[in-house]
Parts: C-alpha cells; structure tokens; sequence
C-alpha cells in the first residue's frame, strides 16, 4: 500500500492536501494584494500545528514574509499575550512605529486599527501591532500564522476579528488554527463567529481514512504486520494523528528481548515506553477537567458487571454524567460526537457507548486516583440505588468501593448475592457477600452474612465456610436463630467428612435445653440429625435406630416428616414396595404439617415418588418446596431437592439438560457428587466415552469423604469403564460402591443397581458362576419393590446370566415388563436394553428373525432417544445375526452402522445438522457424534467429501432398509413368545 502522508519533523502529514490547496490559493491572492482570514479548525490530535508548519513553509518559498504566533492557556489572561511578542519586531522596522501619525482622540490611538475603539488593558498596543502588520505587508506579502487561537486572550482575538475586516485591501494573509471539539464545559465562541463567510475561509481537518492510517502502520510497523495489529492500532487510534503516532512508537519500541507479542496490547501496562498513554492524557487535558471527567466515569462503568453477564451501564448517559458531575444533555451530545469521531462506538444490540478498543479505554483510565476513581463509584452505587436499578447493577459498583457506611448497601449486596446464587454463579456471590462484611452492620445482620457467606463457601470450596458458621453461631441469640445457626454449621462439618461432630453440635443444642419451650425447632434439629447422617454409615445406622425406636415408643413425639424419613430408609433397605411407600407417603402428605418443616417431608416425599418412577408427582413436590420456601444453601433439604431433581432428570433420560447444567458449575474442582455421576452415565450413554474416562480421571476419590454420593460416583466411574472396555477395573468399582450401601442398610436397586452392572462385566469376563448370584438378588430385591424400571433391568441381566429356555424366558419377561410400563417416561432406554438382550438371546436359539425384529425396534427406540451406546448395541447385533448384514470391516462404507449411514446420505445431500436431527427426530449431539464417526471411517475430514465418499460403496450397502419406528401402540407379546 502506498502511503500518502508527508513526512515532516517528527510525525507524518497525511491527507492534508485541500487544506494546503486553499491556503496555497488565499496566498496567491494576497500575493496580488487582497488578503483574508483562513481558519483552520480541528478536533485534538488532527495535526493543526504541523499543518500550520508547512503552511508557513509554503508561503515563504512562495516569497511571503512569515511572521508566527502561537497562544497558550498560560497567556490567556494577559491582554495581547498571543500577540505582543511581535513588537519585538519594531526594533528592525524602518519605519519609527512610535511616532505619531493621524490619530483621533487624546489617547493617541491610531484610529484604523483593529480594536483601536475596545477597551484595553495595555492602551496603544492594538494600533502599533495593526501598523507593524500594515507597514510590514508594504514592504512584501506577508503571511500571519496563528496557532491554537483558541487558547487566545480576549484582546488578541478581537484584533485578529478586526483585522480579518481590513485584509481585503492588503497583501496580508492570517492563518489560524482552532480547536474545534465537542467538550463538556461550555464552549467559547470561534473565532470567525461574528464574521461574515466572504471574510473568513474555513477548513475542518477529518481524522485520517482507513487508507492513510494503514499506510502509516505498515510504514512504521513493517508491510508483514498483520491485519489484526493493523486493525487494532486502528480502533485504538480512530485515525487520530496524534494517537496513531504515538502508539506506533509504542509498538516498534518493541520487547527488549525476543520476538514481539502477537495479540495486540488491550492494556497499557503493556506498552513501552508509554507514548500512547501520555498522548491519551494530553488529549484530555486539552479537552478540559470537565470532558475528561465524563471520558473517565464512562471507561470506567464499560469495565463494570459481575461474571454473570450483567450488561454495562456505559450506555446510561444519565449515570455517567452524575458520576462525572456534568450535564446530561452535554454528556449525550459528547458522546454522540465521539462516536463520529471513531473514539468511541456504539453497541447496536444493548445501546451501550464504549471506547473503540479496550486499549484506549484503559489509556483514558490511566492515572486517575484510587481515591477518586472509588468515590465515583460510591456516587454511581446510591444513585442507582435510589433510581430503584436492579441490585445486582448497584453490587456492582459497591464492590469497587470501601464501606459505604450505609444500611442499603448491605442489603443490596446480599439481593446481589441471592440473584448470584440463583443463577448458578456462586463465586460472584462469595465476592458480594465478603464485600458486604466490610460493611458496619448490627450484630443479628453480621450472623445472618456470615450465615449466608459460610454456606456459599463450603458449597464453592471458595474457602472453608466453618469459621464464618462459628462466628454466626456465637451472634445468635434467639433460640430459632441458634437453631438455624447449629443446622447449617452441623451441615457444614458433616460435608467437611466430620458427620460425627455435626450431629454431635445438633444432639448437644437439643439437649442444653435452649429449645425446651420450642418443639418445632427441637424436631427440626433432630430432622436435620437424620439428614446430616447421610454422610457417615455409622452415625446413620444409629440416628435412625434412635429415630425408629422414638416412633414406637413415643409416636407422639414425630410428626410426619420423621415418618416420611422413615418410609424413605425402609425404600432403600429394600422392607417395602414402591405401592406401598408411596400410599404412605401420600397419607403423610394429607395429614399436614408445621410450615418450618414442610421442606423436609416435601423433599423426602419427592426422593421416594422418583425412586417409584412418579416423576410427575416427584417434580410437583420439588417444584412446591423450592417455590414456596426459600432455603438457604445450608439447609438440610437444598441439596437433597437439588439432587432428587437430577435423579428425576437423569429418570426421564435428559442427558442433555444434566451436561448442561454440569457445564454451567462456576469452575468448581470436579468432585465425587451425584451430579458428576449422572454425566457420567449421560456421557456413556450418549456415545461419548472418552470424554467420560477424562471426567472420571479427573475427580480425586483418594481424599472423598465417606457419603452416599460417593457410592453413586463408584457406581457412574464403573458404568464408564465397563463402556471403555476395562472390565475387571468396573466391576471393582460396582462391588465397593454395594459394599459402602450395604453398611448403609441401603440394598434395593432403587438407588444404584450395581448388582445388576456388576453380572453384566462378569458374564463378559467368563464367570457366569460369579454372576448368578448377583442377579438373584438383585431380581429378588427388583421384585421387592416392583416398579417396571428396576424390575424389567433385572430380569435382563438374570436372563442374560441363566442358561437355555430359562434364560429366553426371563429376557422375554422384562420385554413385556417395560412395555407394560405404557409408555412410562424414562423407560425406552431400559426397553432398548432388553430388546437388545432378547435379539441376542433368540440369536443364540436360532431364531433369526423375530432375533431380527426386535433388534430393529430396539435400534429405532435407541435412535430416538439419542442413546448412542444402545444403538451401537443393537446395530453390532443385527450384524452377528445376519450374515448378509456381518461385516469384520473398520473402515470404508461397510464398516457404518445402519444410522452412521443415513445420517451421512442425508448429510451428503446437503441436509444440515439442524434439519437431519429434526428429520429423524434425534438429538443434534447425536447427528454430530454419527457424523463423526462417520469421518472417520471413511478416511474423510467433512461432510464435503461425503458425496464422493459414498459412491463408491456397493450398491447393496445404501439400500440397507430403514430402521422402522414401533407403532404408537406397542403391540401385547404372542403366548408363544419365548
């Protein structure tokens, strides 16, 4: 790219060239003895004094004499302080300037000259500076140049006016440069205001063009810079001369040692050796304390939001100009005008204004006080308090400030902090909440921060949460709010691994008889008691052995949601059947109870409604809890409803919807809970082991405390390398995980089936005779409690463990189960599965082809479900059961599975991932794990290869019949099945 600029002095001139013509041509006419007044205006930066340079340069090698001035804000108050050093001149003059000539009036005053008739404080100076220019402009043609007029003293600019109204008869042209920037403080009028356009020519120099400016980049950057360096000095810069030029400087400064950084500097820490900062600040100072008071307040609130997306407030002209301490109407008038300039820009989608790149923004922030940049945050904080802004937008700048001092300060930190934790963004609400400690509160509200803080904690790992609860505890006062305290900070300990001292600290309140005159509260500590002891077996066993006995002894003294915790102990102990529970559970949901411990039968109620796969019923009773009671996060049901609403998710097969909410934890450590189990199984079941093994690889289980969600990882981890081809290793995990719930008294399958898992790796190691008896069991339980989910998945596993008929017959008797479920929600995997075995056990009978049909159907219910895993199943079987379908190949066309290639047909019809998922009514993930594959037994790297790919496969390997859907109504098994 060729440049156009002008190399003069230090800097380039670029793209000056009509201001240079009209100079050039007022010249000639003042050459032939008729001058004029050229104004010159530009923003700050524009390169007004080197344009007035070569203008000077110009005019002398066309034989004008050059006589300069240049005004400063130091001289401003001094009459004539642009002007007077032209005097000097007087000394050489031929002509005796102090003599008098024609005056009229007694002060002697020359009654021609420019202002002659104005006030003065310096009398006589106006009429000896218009002869000096009159004398000198007979001797030769004489040119003016003025610099920054602007900054010109009062007296100065009524001369130059005046005498822009005599030039015409003279060989005298006056050049003047003059700021011409929208500015916060209200302006002072232009020099050529008060004159009429035929006196005065004026030229506004523009920023540099995209063109100019990218030349002057590759000049000094080198033509191999590549276009984002060019792009970001660009945006940094807005083509402003002065910006531009400095920041160049910064750039080919470079690194002392090795090459220069790739990403373009967002930060001026960044720069060396600081041209481009010192620039910013110059720029500002030009443009007055009160503009870069407004430039300052709007960097600053671009950079304020919380992680959770809250949107800037840069775009609040009303904001920005309280903090800045300026008018509303000139801060929107500002902004608009930068934005013109290309200083700043506009966000279409949220109206926010911002600086044009981040690098600016932070050059304009540099150097401001702490002090003072708190303090407008303070300001911008209580007026958008009492605006009635959203609380999160007020936290926001409150955390940026010390102690405010004020009550609605904590209050707004702590609706900051609950909307935080609402959204899943725990450490930002960790961050409000040790803001809000700074703040002077009364001792009850420091306890409930504190509360709240040591929660959060303990939920993020964002600090150990113990010693807030224990500072609580000690505030706390009031029997329900010692209560309160005991139960959270028990919670905290008994998640610490110290069940133990958790329910040791309830136990020792129940008995100090601080809840004597309290029974709520006493039933809720001993509610709590039983919940903490999910985190330890022995302090399980021996709460709910106390539990139990109270109940016979004393049935009084329970109410219904101890009973509910005693028929949920009685469900995972495999003593009763979903029927039963649930009948009474429903009695215990009807005979009421108090308000505070509603959430602990609620939530209890909803763990054993899922476990009886009444998922509707289950998420009613979450639902109900959550909405109508608001629990902290150390409250004994928070976790267990966050929990039993996984389990119902993980129930209806929303594997999509547990990944995603996985995907949405705040960057916590990957732990052994039940939510890393579920996408564990999601993982497998979708057909993404690998990503599965690297999860599981990733949670340390060596220093996991002793608890129930640590069976239920085992079991997950086992689940996924069972999927990975490492037997041995998943029935390791399987047995451990049984073994930790048998200590429990927790035996049904309700909870995990681990063994069912277990048999199934068995059979593939080669011992069945290790195998049979887990499925008997675990049949046996299954039978207990006999809902068609854990039923149906033992009678699969009993029937792929037992010989002959017998074996044909218990698989055909968990097909009929699960399909008498009528369509339950969460079962067609389960169908799948159980089709899967029969195929395989008709298969082995030599009945090919209803081993064939059931085959097909288990492949379609899988396909629709998204359960890669399953399909894949199903697809191998079809294969070892029908030699004209068998293929050992791994690559090429014959080695796709039935759906890999009609998703790769339609795909390569130009089909997108979009339309093909909704097509054959399948996940997306789904389409673009088969996609995947796809590739990659084809040797290919994309779909644009597909066309080619599959034309060369045999003819009989595209006509391979679609799998058919089952009908809506699944048809009841023939009396001859099995």
């Amino acid at each position: 790219m060729t440049s156009t600029c002008k190399h003069l002095g230090d800097g380039p001139l670029c793209e000056r060239e009509d201001a240079l013509r009209l100079v050039a041509l007022e010249a000639r006419r003042a050459r032939a003895g008729s001058g004029r007044l050229v104004l010159l205006r530009g923003a700050t930066g524009t390169g007004r004094s080197a344009l007035l340079e070569t203008v000077a340069a110009n005019g002398a090698a066309q034989g004008l004499r050059v006589l300069r001035a240049r005004c400063s804000a130091e001289r401003s108050d001094t009459a004539f302080g642009a002007l007077r050093h032209l005097l000097d001149l007087e000394r050489t003059t031929t002509t005796a300037l102090t003599a008098t000539t024609r005056t009229d009036g007694a002060d002697g005053r020359a009654a021609d000259a420019p202002g002659a008739g104005a006030r003065m404080h310096a009398p006589g100076i106006a009429d000896r500076l218009w002869r000096l220019l009159r004398d000198r402009a007979a001797e030769a043609p004489l040119l003016l140049a003025v610099d920054d007029v602007h900054l010109a003293d009062a007296a100065s600019r009524r001369f130059l006016t005046e005498a822009a109204r005599r030039l015409d008869t003279l060989p005298l042209l006056i050049v003047a440069t003059e700021r011409g920037q929208y500015d916060i403080a209200t302006p002072v009028p232009g020099l050529a205001h008060t004159l009429s356009p035929t006196l005065v020519r004026s030229h506004v120099l523009a920023p540099l063009s995209r063109r100019a400016a990218e030349a002057m980049v590759r000049d000094h950057l080198g033509e191999q810079t590549t276009d984002a360096r060019v792009d970001g000095c660009l945006r940094a810069s807005a083509g402003n001369p002065l910006l531009l030029r400095a920041l160049l400087e910064d750039l080919s400064a470079g690194p002392v040692e090795g090459p220069a950084p790739a990403a373009f500097p967002e930060r001026c820490a960044d720069l060396y050796p600081g041209a481009y900062p010192a620039a910013v600040a110059w720029w500002l100072e030009s443009a007055g304390p009160e503009t870069a008071a407004v430039a300052r307040a709007l960097a600053d609130l671009t950079q304020v939001g919380l992680a959770g997306g809250l949107e800037d407030a840069s775009g609040d002209v009303d904001l920005v100009a309280r903090v800045a301490g300026a008018d509303p109407a000139r801060a929107a008038g500002w902004m608009t005008a930068m934005v013109r300039l290309g200083l700043l820009r506009e966000d279409g989608e949220r109206g926010a204004v911002r600086f044009a790149h981040p690098l600016l923004g932070d050059a304009v922030l540099d150097g401001w006080r702490p002090a003072d940049r708190q303090a407008a945050h303070h300001q911008a904080a209580a007026f958008r308090q009492r605006r009635g802004d959203p609380a999160e937008a007020v936290a926001a700048h409150l955390l940026r400030t010390p102690a405010a001092g004020a009550g609605w300060a904590v209050d707004s930190l702590r609706d900051a902090a609950a909307s935080a934790v609402r959204t899943g963004r725990t450490s930002d609400a960790v961050a409000l909440l040790r803001r809000a400690l700074e703040e002077p509160v009364s001792r009850a509200r420091r306890a409930e921060v504190l509360t709240e803080l040591g929660s959060l904690e303990l939920a993020s790992l964002c600090g150990t949460g113990i010693p807030r609860l224990t500072e609580a505890l000690r505030l706390r006062e009031e029997p329900r709010e010692r209560a309160q305290a005991t139960v959270a900070l028990g919670l905290a300990l008994a998640r610490r691994g110290d069940a133990h001292a958790g329910v040791a600290l309830l136990h020792d309140l129940d008995a100090d008889g601080t809840l004597a005159d309290h029974p709520v509260l006493t039933r809720t500590v001993r509610l709590a008691s039983a919940l903490l002891s999910d985190h330890d077996q022995e302090v399980r066993r021996q709460v709910y052995e106390e539990l139990r006995e109270t109940a016979e002894r004393a049935p009084s003294r329970i109410g219904a949601a101890e009973r509910a915790l005693l028929v949920r102990h009685d469900a995972t102990a495999g003593l009763v059947s979903a029927e039963e529970a649930m009948r009474r559970v429903r009695a215990l949901l009807s005979s009421g109870e108090e308000a505070p411990l509603m959430p602990y039968l609620l939530g209890t109620a909803a763990a054993v409604a899922q476990w009886a796969d009444e998922l509707d019923e289950a998420e009613r009773l979450v639902r109900q809890s959550m909405t109508a009671f608001r629990l902290p996060a150390l409250h004994p049901m928070h976790q267990s409803l966050r929990n039993t609403q996984w389990d119902i998710t993980a129930a209806r097969g929303g594997h999509a919807r547990l990944l995603a909410e996985f995907e949405r934890r705040d960057g916590a450590p990957h732990r052994p809970g039940n939510l890393t189990a579920h996408v564990l199984l999601a993982l497998v079941a979708t057909g993404r082991a690998a990503e599965a093994e690297r999860l599981a690889a990733a949670v340390d289980v060596q220093d996991a405390h002793d608890t129930w969600e640590l069976n239920r990882f085992l079991y997950a981890r086992g689940v996924v390398r069972a999927a990975s081809g490492r037997l041995q290793a998943a029935v390791d995990d399987f047995l451990e995980s049984g073994r930790r719930q048998q200590t429990r008294d927790v035996l049904s399958p309700v909870v995990t089936p681990w063994r069912s898992a277990a048999a199934e790796c068995l059979l593939l190691l080669g011992s069945p005779e290790t195998a049979l008896p887990l499925a008997e069991e675990e049949y046996r339980l299954a039978a207990v409690w006999g809902t068609p989910r854990v039923l149906g998945r033992a009678l699969r596993v009993l029937g792929a463990a037992a010989n002959g008929r017998r074996g044909l017959e218990l698989t055909a008797r968990a097909v009929e189960t699960l399909r008498g479920a009528g369509g339950q929600p969460g079962l067609t995997s389960e169908l799948a599965a159980a089709l899967i075995a029969q195929g395989r056990r008709l298969t082995t009978a030599g009945q090919r082809l209803q081993a064939r049909a059931l085959l097909r159907e288990a492949a379609a219910v899988a396909e629709r479900e998204g359960a890669v895993r399953l399909l894949d199943q199903a697809e191998q079987a079809l294969r070892t059961g029908s030699p004209r379908l068998r293929s050992t190949r791994h690559s090429g066309v014959d080695a796709l599975t039935e759906s890999e290639l009609r998703i790769a047909r339609l795909a390569a019809d130009g089909r997108t991932n979009t339309e093909i998922a909704a097509l054959l009514h399948l996940a997306r993930r789904t389409v673009e794990t088969h996609l995947t594959s796809t590739y990659r037994k084809l040797n290919i790297r994309g779909r644009s290869e597909l066309p080619t790919a599959l034309d060369a496969a045999p003819p009989s390997r595209l006509t391979l019949r679609t799998v058919p859907a089952p009908p809506a109504t699944p048809a009841a098994p023939r009396a001859d099945a099995g």
